[in-house]
């Protein structure tokens, strides 16, 4: 298993941790947010913390309901915090833009440890479109190279979904919530990226379909919540339904190639647990890579972000 950061950005940083909280700096603006996982103290003392954040999230005091995949709270911000910003991230060829917002859930739009799965994504796919031209060339038989088709299920803004275009794919992106896909539309537009198909549809739903009709893609990436609802109603519980899903998307993956990318992010998951999920639908497959995302605060501490499971083949 491995721990993997990212060190692409720019744009973000993780500033200092601790007290069960997170300060960061997205851009020019600096946030400070709950972090579960930050239980040591903090390294700045917390005057510094209130000089330099321009907002802070405060959660709504109660007992979150079993099931219920958000908290309420609401941002304390200074006179110069606007509603919107925009930050970008560069890597090789991919230039994309992420237009952040303070939402009523602590969300801002953007996960910065995704960009390792970014770039991974990126590479696999433009690595794929590589050898697919060197096919095409070495034998005309095979007529007009195809792009790869690319899922991704639990998409929220989309970086995956962006990364995957910006590398040439067809993608299909699907999400519950409506607007949040709006949300992802605009980040799609201000990266300069065009055509992402976008679904709003519960996920599990979504995938039994694709099978139904027999569709088949060549990568899939996967990054559901610990709890959520469909557009229906329909009840998404992690530990309940991961490996469902992961066996349908087993069927929807292309069975000669193609590849997978896995995240999750729920309190008490070890990096062995979507390991042995994968393994025990997929089976052993050459280049697995597992483990946990993490940023360094600028006092060295690691702060575990989730855990990661992916392989191409």
């Amino acid at each position: 298993m491995e721990l993997l950061t990212s060190t692409d950005w720019n744009e973000y940083e993780l500033i200092d941790t601790g007290n069960r909280e997170k300060l960061e700096r997205f851009g020019k603006y600096i946030l400070i947010r709950p972090e579960p996982q930050a239980v040591w103290q903090k390294a700045l003392p917390e005057s510094e913390w209130e000089k330099l954040n321009h907002a802070r999230y405060v959660r709504m005091k109660g007992k979150k309901t079993a099931g219920d995949e958000f908290e309420r709270g609401s941002w304390i911000r200074k006179p110069k915090m606007p509603d919107q910003w925009t930050i970008g991230y560069k890597y090789k060829q991919m230039n994309l833009n992420f237009r952040l917002g303070l939402t009523a859930f602590g969300h801002i739009g953007v996960f910065p440890e995704q960009a390792i799965n970014w770039n991974y994504i990126y590479d696999v796919i433009t690595q794929n479109a590589k050898i697919k031209t060197e096919e095409t060339s070495a034998d005309v038989s095979h007529g007009t190279r195809h792009a790869s088709r690319v899922l991704n299920l639990f998409a929220y803004t989309g970086g995956a979904s962006l990364a995957a275009k910006a590398a040439g794919a067809d993608v299909v992106h699907v999400d519950s919530v409506k607007p949040v896909i709006t949300w992802a539309k605009e980040m799609m537009e201000a990266s300069g990226l065009d055509n992402i198909r976008w679904v709003v549809e519960d996920a599990m739903n979504f995938v039994r379909r694709e099978v139904k009709r027999g569709n088949r893609y060549d990568g899939i990436i996967l990054d559901p919540p610990a709890y959520g609802r469909g557009p229906d109603g329909e009840k998404w519980i992690l530990e309940d339904s991961i490996d469902e899903i992961i066996a349908v998307c087993k069927q929807l993956l292309e069975p000669d190639r193609g590849f997978f990318v896995l995240s999750l992010y729920s309190m008490g998951f070890s990096a062995l647990i979507p390991e042995n999920l994968v393994k025990t639908r997929f089976g052993e497959i050459p280049g697995m890579e597992s483990g946990e995302f993490y940023f360094p605060d600028r006092a060295s501490r690691k702060l575990p972000l989730g855990t990661f499971l992916r392989f191409a083949r």
